[in-house]
């Protein structure tokens, strides 16, 4: 619901233009007397000619003036007064439903104007986010988005002020944005697709331009966020134009981990077959980690394994002759889910500082095949806050369902401590517990600390807005879909 301030401000801005539309059509009338001059107003509203506001008059059907002479405005022009007027009328109403229920009503007749008369300066006007007089349409449009934090607990409320905090998307666009595509994945799984295909719809043009035809450093990562938004033969067209192994590869593994989550294995299977042929024919050698998790998801144990063995032994064997980077963090991850925990914690020790992300991931795995003491002992040396109140959430999920629930507690009461600690500040911590609250309770009571998580977000810096964005959605993601977005 809008401030108190900007409800003044919108009102002041809807009569400006009321009286803009209202003015000329009373000096066409003439005067009036004094007991009528109510009446007149309204009359006057309705029936005056737009030209105060629009640049000149058009035909009928472009919703201009049907009869210039005499002051009557065309259908257009009197569909944008009838909407002013119901703005004007949500501004003095303290009902919450009320408000509501105009907003919507005006924006209705907006919809109109634009699609019964595409030609009318109007239509052309609010397609294109201009302002007609002081009235700004974009503003009003996003106060018709924000009307979902009528129910301030609810998740479309918690993208809405998400995707308020992210930074805009520059045009042209031709750098990656997983925050934004993170937030098409996120409405179009939580139950709006129209605007997920509404943000979504640039970065495949972008690609569509051949602007990302080979990666280098350009992924937009559209191949991945269409695959969680179930696009999967779009996803697969662009994925199969990039030449870049470490991309081909990761948005083919991805797509085959979003067809495992649908069920599909047949996809799942013919995916990380092609993933592994790619890589043998291309000599692609970090992303193989990608492969072995693909064909180990596809049900291939035995070839992923050997695949995985090669891989280290390959990696330690450079690793010793020019004592470079050792290993891809691909492989601490792959070691995790084949069931090696050793070698996946002495991989993990190398990669994590420049990979945080792999901790909870190789520890989240490891705890789900039982490995919990080895990996909550690991967690607790993490020294990055954030990184540590992810893995605690993590193994509060693993531990849940091992059906471990005094682990799971122990787990909670760790994590709760942080956020205690920290005293409110830290936003990516409190989500965290949000995730762990839902599978730990079952209920909504994480509803409560999501809130409280976005607050902090928009109470800190720009640097920590800039970046907060995709882990929040990728932890409110997964707390109402149970699935995670992609590494």
């Amino acid at each position: 619901m809008a401030s108190a301030l900007s409800h003044v401000l919108a009102a002041l801005r809807t009569a400006t233009v009321a009286a803009a539309l209202i003015l000329p059509a009373a000096a066409v009338a003439g005067p009036v007397p004094a007991q009528d001059a109510a009446t007149a107003g309204v009359v006057a509203a309705e029936a005056v000619t737009a030209g105060a506001v629009m640049a000149g008059a058009v035909t009928e059907d472009g919703g201009g003036a049907d009869n210039p002479t005499a002051g009557t405005p065309g259908p257009a022009n009197r569909l944008f007064v009838q909407a002013l007027q119901l703005i004007r009328q949500a501004d003095n109403t303290f009902d919450v439903a009320e408000e509501s229920r105009l907003l919507k009503e005006a924006d209705k007749l907006f919809n109109e104007i634009v699609t019964k008369y595409p030609d009318s300066p109007l239509a052309v006007q609010l397609v294109t986010n201009q302002f007609v007089g002081d009235f700004d349409f974009y503003e009003f449009r996003s106060r018709i988005r924000a009307l979902v934090c009528n129910d301030a607990l609810g998740s479309l409320c918690f993208l809405h002020r998400i995707g308020e905090m992210l930074p805009p998307v520059e045009t042209p666009i031709n750098a990656a944005r997983w925050d934004w595509l993170s937030l098409a994945v996120a409405y179009q799984q939580l139950g709006d697709p129209g605007r997920a295909k509404e943000i979504m719809a640039p970065f495949v043009s972008a690609v569509r331009r051949g602007g990302v035809a080979d990666s280098s450093g350009q992924d937009l990562f559209v191949a991945r966020a269409l695959s969680l938004m179930g696009q999967t033969p779009l996803a697969l067209d662009i994925t199969r134009q990039i030449n870049d192994c470490s991309t081909r590869i990761y948005n083919l593994a991805d797509i085959a981990k979003a067809a495992s989550w649908r069920g599909d294995a047949a996809l799942t299977n013919a995916l990380a077959d092609e993933a592994k042929n790619y890589a043998s024919s291309h000599n692609c050698a970090w992303e193989l980690g990608l492969v072995a998790q693909s064909l180990l998801r596809a049900g291939k144990e035995a070839q992923a394994r050997t695949l995985f063995l090669n891989t280290v032994e390959t990696q330690f064997s450079k690793f010793k002759e020019t004592r470079g980077d050792c290993c891809p963090p691909e492989l601490a991850v792959a070691a995790a889910d084949i069931g090696e925990p050793k070698l996946a914690l002495g991989l993990l020790s190398t990669v994590q500082d420049e990979n945080p992300w792999t901790i909870p991931a190789v520890l989240g795995r490891l705890a789900k095949r039982g490995e919990t003491g080895m990996a909550v002992a690991y967690a607790e040396q993490v020294a990055d806050i954030d990184t540590r109140g992810e893995a605690f959430a993590e193994l509060v999920e693993a531990a849940m369902k091992r059906g471990e629930p005094a682990a799971a507690n122990d787990l909670m009461n760790r994590l709760n401590k942080l956020v205690d600690d920290a005293a409110g500040r830290r936003p990516g911590l409190l989500a965290q517990r949000a995730k762990a609250e839902k599978t730990f309770y079952n209920d909504d009571r994480w509803r409560r600390s999501f809130q409280l998580s976005i607050n902090a977000a928009e109470k800190a810096s720009n640097f920590v807005r800039r970046d907060i964005g995709a882990p929040l959605l990728a932890a409110l993601v997964r707390i109402e879909t149970g699935l995670p977005m992609l590494d």
